[in-house]
């Protein structure tokens, strides 16, 4: 088997497929000795998992596309990504590589020899997989010893020039930063709120941030995030709003806010399906080039802008040659007040200036030939969006973000659910693909992020019914969770990992789920599951804290005292919702708000409601501070209130 894994807009995976794949000599060649397989990384995590841990064994890196050579049993024996259609750059040619394993393939003597690496690291990853349950065999204390190490560590790597963590290429760290900021909620370290907020500000500002749409590019090939691959993800941006929201909340940095808003509003007016789910990806190639939809040059810049053109080019970095391969990449370099000076424009406005500059280039760059959208809706990048958006809905007070996460939920739901089960992917209505880890654990994140938005008891309900699935299908022996459920399509390995990939782990956020389920059900089992996923990958965070940030932010919430308020309400509704509004904008990871309207029929599934329901005066509003379902007498107002959450 050839195996080909890729994803729609990915660069280097459409050169592959236009030089060689779409080559009738090659393709003849791939035919004649090989059975080709295309599969699409974001549809199938679980065999991308296995095939890129054999190429990054077997050369040392990995990437897409992620071209394997594979035995009828499935064991991977030759492996890379892009492969030239001739010899080139020093790689081999791609006629030439299917030439040389065609030939090995076929002299028996050999054939056993190529499998054996395959062989072996099929077993690492088997053993791997038993790991963590040997481990916590042991008997494991959880501390919070690696995160201060893995804090020690960013910090370290640290670019104080350009932000973000070591050289180029720079993904947006949206885990290590999640961990800091929680850091310095807990610990009052300033360093790590520093280097927070100066990374996010200098992501917004540059080229990584598309500065007319909004939303963020994949990644950046630069140090000072100027020149990005041009793909934009959804889960990329999905992931990056609830960080710049909480670096709002503790800050209160209203530009971080407005970044938030411009990647929401992205992702409400080129993501969004009919049916109110998001799809997944845009190109980053148009018209044959790489880019080419997001840059400029200074003369169509001048044609667009007029007069404009010079204030606007001093604030964006356009100039004649441009910054990138002769065309310009839209950042911001020159404050608003610079500008003014540079000028002579009176205070306060050259803001409105740009950004009326910014949608006339915006309508210009509507009519070029847009890049190519992948319109499959994945269930767990679509539970990030609803998270984003459930989670804006409380940073910012807007309502509009709370109809779009419970418009996306309830698409999940309808669309991707059958039997009591989920799929992990829908496209051109039709559902497909068995959920995975991943899938359920964002997905019950998500619907805690519903429940404490709008504090339906119906997520609360789909919440519990995902937590389950986890525990019946998918808990390993040991603690933790299988990448795959139990029913799943068998493959060569059944993985287990608390480490972060391009996704957080599926693990660390079951863990921090069903501790978040945990503190508002009183769960004992779900608290159970929660601290068993943590102590099966503690001492694999210990060795290598950096690459288990999400994992750490759950091992934060299980180290602290969780916090609730339960608002109760007796029909003054704009009250309460200012009430709301004033707690959530607490800057804490560890509290939570609840609702109990005195005029709600029916009996609440969570304690602290029910609780709060019977100790509440009858009149008013009240806020009681509770624990473990057991309410303490009323604070005095909602100042008191935020206090104690943010305590």
């Amino acid at each position: 088997m050839l195996l080909s894994v890729g994803y729609s807009s990915c660069h280097w995976c459409h050169v592959m497929a236009h030089e060689s794949f779409e080559d009738s000599a090659i393709a003849q060649v791939m035919n004649e000795s090989f059975v080709p397989v295309k599969v699409d990384r974001e549809e199938r995590p679980d065999v991308d998992e296995i095939y890129m841990a054999f190429v990054q064994a077997t050369t040392g890196a990995g990437g897409w596309p992620l071209t394997v050579f594979v035995a009828p049993d499935r064991t991977p024996f030759f492996g890379g990504t892009y492969f030239p259609p001739e010899d080139r750059w020093g790689r081999p040619g791609f006629p030439r590589i299917l030439a040389a394993i065609a030939t090995a393939w076929k002299d028996r003597s050999r054939r056993s020899e190529l499998l054996q690496g395959g062989i072996r690291l099929l077993d690492r990853l088997r053993q791997a997989a038993e790991l963590p349950g040997r481990l916590s065999a042991r008997g494991t204390l959880i501390t919070s010893d690696p995160v201060g190490r893995a804090v020690r560590q960013f910090l370290g790597s640290c670019d104080r020039e350009h932000g973000g963590f070591g050289p180029a290429p720079k993904f947006p760290p949206s885990r290590q930063l999640t961990l800091l900021l929680r850091h310095h909620l807990e610990d009052g370290g300033a360093d790590s709120l520093d280097a927070s907020l100066f990374t996010l500000r200098r992501m917004a500002d540059g080229g990584l941030f598309d500065q007319l749409g909004g939303g963020f590019h994949r990644y950046s090939t630069d140090a000072e995030w100027l020149a990005p691959h041009f793909e934009k993800m959804l889960y990329d941006n999905a992931l990056l709003v609830p960080v710049y929201l909480l670096a709002h909340r503790i800050s209160s940095d209203p530009q971080l806010a407005d970044d938030a808003r411009r990647v929401l509003d992205w992702m409400k007016g080129e993501m969004l399906n009919p049916g109110g789910a998001f799809y997944s990806a845009l190109d980053a190639d148009s018209e044959g080039e790489e880019g080419r939809y997001y840059t400029w040059t200074s003369p169509e810049v001048e044609e667009v802008l007029g007069e404009d053109a010079a204030l606007f080019g001093a604030a964006y970095d356009v100039h004649p040659g441009g910054n990138w391969e002769g065309r310009t990449i839209l950042r911001r370099v020159t404050a608003d007040a610079a500008v003014e000076e540079s000028f002579g424009v009176p205070a306060g406005q050259v803001g409105p200036r740009l950004a009326a500059a910014r949608q006339r280039l915006l309508a210009r760059r509507g009519g070029r030939v847009r890049p190519g959208l992948d319109d499959k809706v994945l269930l767990s990048w679509n539970a990030l969006a609803v998270t984003a958006f459930a989670r804006a809905h409380r940073a910012l007070g807007d309502d509009g973000c709370l109809r779009v996460a419970q418009a996306a939920g309830r698409f999940l739901l309808e669309n991707l659910r059958s039997d009591g089960r989920y799929f992990a992917v829908w496209s051109r209505g039709r559902a497909k693909v068995s959920a995975m880890l991943e899938d359920h654990a964002f997905w019950l994140q998500a619907l805690l992020d519903l429940f404490e938005s709008d504090f339906d008891e119906r997520w609360l309900l789909a919440a519990e019914e995902a937590a389950d699935i986890l525990d019946a299908h998918f808990a390993a022996p040991g603690g933790g969770f299988y990448t795959t459920a139990d029913d799943h399509e068998a493959l060569p390995v059944r993985t287990r990992s608390g480490y972060d990939g391009a996704l957080p782990s599926g693990n660390a956020v079951a863990a921090d789920a069903l501790l978040r389920l945990a503190a508002l059900t009183g769960s004992k089992r779900r608290h159970h599951a929660a601290r068993g996923t943590i102590t099966a990958f503690f001492a694999q965070s210990v060795e290598s804290p950096a690459g288990f940030a999400t994992l750490l932010t759950a091992i934060q919430r299980y180290l602290a005292e969780p916090r609730q308020i339960v608002v109760v309400g007796s029909g003054a509704r704009e009250e309460t919702s200012k009430a709301l509004r004033r707690l959530w904008g607490v800057p804490s990871e560890n509290a939570v708000v609840l609702l109990a309207d005195a005029h709600t029929p029916g009996k609440s599934a969570l304690p602290a409601v029910e609780a709060a329901r019977a100790a509440g005066p009858g009149g008013g509003i009240s806020f009681l501070p509770c624990r473990g379902g057991v309410c303490s007498l009323p604070l005095a107002d909602v100042e008191a209130a935020s206090e104690y959450l943010g305590s």
